[in-house]
This record gives structure tokens, C-alpha cells and sequence, in this order.
């Protein structure tokens, strides 16, 4: 199948390009500079052309913090840009794959979130996100919607390496303890996304790392499985003052009769940091589209790969992660592509 991977320059859309083209797809992979989502006409012009029998939609803004101070701009991306690409897809007669988040989800409930139940995100990335959803359903009936959690690849900054180069740098670390949620290896998750694809089970998927954790817990077993001493604390969301709220419980289950399962979070994070000690392949430049010209995208500067965590002020995880180092820090304080 020729499949259209948007965002391809990201953590995840890296992977799923990557997992597409070993699983023999014909893979058009576009970055940001090639493909603005924002551009209807563009991405018409450009899916319409491919032909592809799906696009994979990795295309997104992930900084939550950002998103409070600028959601008009994340909502043209996460929305808007995503009923672009739905729309597009329909009129090639193209699948569609929409990722989302647990972030369209308030927290409030006590045991795990599945597709069947009650959207209400309490911030504005998770408005855009859920935004999205909506335009993906609405203009391409042949669409699934994946909501995942907690993302960290080699693509991106993400939570892993913040607590790798904070522990490393001696500590102590203090992380949120009262946040969980469901952490999930990219490469896992692309997998999980190109077999779906295959398949007609349309609508609402959840797809994250089987099992949950805090993010403190997450921080521990970083620490343990890469044979880091450090001085780990746990603190509360509170005392991280963060900008956009994040729901205390974002564990995503499903309620689907076969669902994709993807593995253990460990085992997600033992394949990561493998991965991370291997050299990295020189691979060949992504097949571009035909008649396809470089375009930047707009407010660049305001779209990380990462998004969450916070050391020192600056953005460093991929998904609502709270951690600061202590040396750095005030003590006791705790996307895009």
C-alpha cells in the first residue's frame, strides 16, 4: 500500500515511516518544511496527487504549556490542519489515521479511560487535539482515531533523556508523583499504527504501553534500567506551577473486542535505550512527492518536539512530564512536527 506519512520529520512520524517501509509499504514521508497542514490547498493538491490508500497524520503541536498562550495557532494545526488532511485523503479515496492524546480526558475518573467514554479536556492542547478528532471523523469516513500517552523516541527531546542528562549531572531530580498515565516507545506505537491501517476498523482506538505509572515511578525505572545513581524526590502538580493543567489520571485502556496491544511500558523502555546505544543507520532521503517544493512551516519557533517537562524553564518531555533539577531549580519545585 502507498501510504502518506505527514510529520515525518518527528518522534513518531520517523518511526511510522520507518516501520511502514520495513513492512514493505510504499512510503511518501513528509516533514514539516514539506507539507504545511495549515494550507488546504497544498494538502489537496499534494494527497490528491500521491494517490496513497492512507495517510498517516503525524502532523501536530505538542507543546502544552504553548498551547495556553497559543491556541489559536495549535488549534489550526491539531484541528483545523487535521479536517485538511481527512478531507484530502477522502477525495484520493484514502484511510486516515488521526493521532490524538489522553489529553482529551479531565482526569477525574479513577480507574482507566476507553474509547466509549465522556471527552473533556481541562487545557487547550487537549481542546485542539479533540478538535481534530472531530475534523478527522467528520470529513473522512474511512478514519481511525489513535489516542496514545506519554510518548518518548529517538526522534525528539522527550522525558527519558531529561532524566538521563539530569541524573547524570548529579541530581537530585524531583518529579510529580501525582500524574499517571500509560508511557509508550514510539517505535511500539508505529507498529501498533501500521497494522491498524491495514485493517478497517474504523473509528476510536486507545493505543499506548500496556501497564501505568507516575511520573516518578517512570523516572525510578529510567534510573534503574540504565544503571544511573542518582537522588530521585517526588513532589506534587501543584508545587510545579505549571501553565496548562494536566489531569491527575490519563491511563488509557480499550474497550474494543480485539484491540492493537502494544507492549509493556518497560519493555518499551528497555527497546528504547537499546535503540540509543546503537549507532544510527545512515538511511536514504525520504521519497518526496511529485512536484513537491521545500515550504517552511509557520510559527516554527513555537512547536517542540518535546513538550512537558520543565528544567531549569526549558521544555524537555514529549507529554505533560513535571521535573526539575534540583541544582538548577528552586528547591522543593517540582507536537511539532
Amino acid at each position: 500500500m502507498k501510504i502518506v506519512v505527514t510529520g515525518a520529520g518527528g518522534m513518531l512520524g520517523s518511526d511510522v515511516a520507518a516501520v511502514a517501509e520495513r513492512m514493505s509499504h510504499e512510503v511518501v514521508a513528509l516533514d514539516r518544511e514539506e507539507l504545511d497542514v495549515t494550507d488546504p490547498g497544498r494538502v489537496e493538491r499534494l494527497i490528491v496527487r500521491e494517490q496513497p490508500g492512507a495517510v498517516i497524520n503525524c502532523a501536530a503541536w505538542t507543546d502544552v504549556d504553548g498551547a495556553e498562550e497559543h491556541e489559536a495557532d495549535a488549534e489550526l494545526i491539531n484541528g483545523e490542519g487535521a479536517g485538511f488532511v481527512a478531507d484530502a485523503a477522502a477525495k484520493a479515496g484514502a484511510k486516515v489515521i488521526y493521532v490524538s492524546t489522553d489529553y482529551v480526558f479531565d482526569g477525574s475518573e479513577q480507574g482507566p479511560y476507553t474509547e466509549s467514554d465522556e471527552t473533556k479536556p481541562i487545557n487547550a492542547y487537549g481542546r485542539s487535539k479533540l478538535a481534530g478528532e472531530r475534523a478527522t471523523a467528520h470529513f473522512n469516513r474511512a478514519s481511525f482515531i489513535v489516542r496514545s500517552s506519554w510518548l518518548f523516541g529517538p526522534a525528539g527531546g522527550n522525558f527519558v533523556e531529561t532524566m538521563l542528562r539530569l541524573g547524570e549531572g548529579g541530581g537530585p531530580v524531583v518529579v510529580v508523583h501525582d500524574q499517571v498515565g500509560c508511557p509508550t516507545y514510539t517505535g511500539h506505537l508505529a507498529a501498533g499504527l501500521v497494522r491498524l491501517v491495514d485493517s478497517g476498523s474504523y473509528g476510536v482506538h486507545h493505543m499506548s504501553g500496556a501497564g501505568s505509572c507516575s511520573w516518578y515511578e517512570f523516572a525510578m525505572e529510567i534510573f534503574r534500567q540504565a544503571e544511573v545513581v542518582t537522588r530521585v524526590m517526588s513532589s506534587t502538580s501543584e508545587m510545579m506551577k505549571r501553565p496548562a493543567r494536566r489531569p491527575a489520571n490519563s491511563v488509557l485502556a480499550s474497550g474494543r473486542e480485539a484491540p492493537i496491544e502494544l507492549p509493556d511500558w518497560k519493555r518499551g523502555l528497555a527497546d528504547y535505550l537499546k535503540r540509543r546505544e546503537q549507532p544510527k543507520p545512515e538511511r536514504p532521503p525520504a521519497q518526496r512527492a511529485a512536484g513537491s517544493t521545500v515550504r517552511r512551516q509557520p510559527v516554527l519557533d513555537l512547536h517542540r518536539e518535546s513538550e512537558g517537562a520543565e528544567v531549569a524553564e526549558e521544555a524537555a518531555d514529549d507529554q505533560g512530564g513535571d521535573v526539575r533539577g534540583q541544582a538548577t531549580a528552586d528547591p522543593g519545585a517540582e507536537e511539532r512536527e
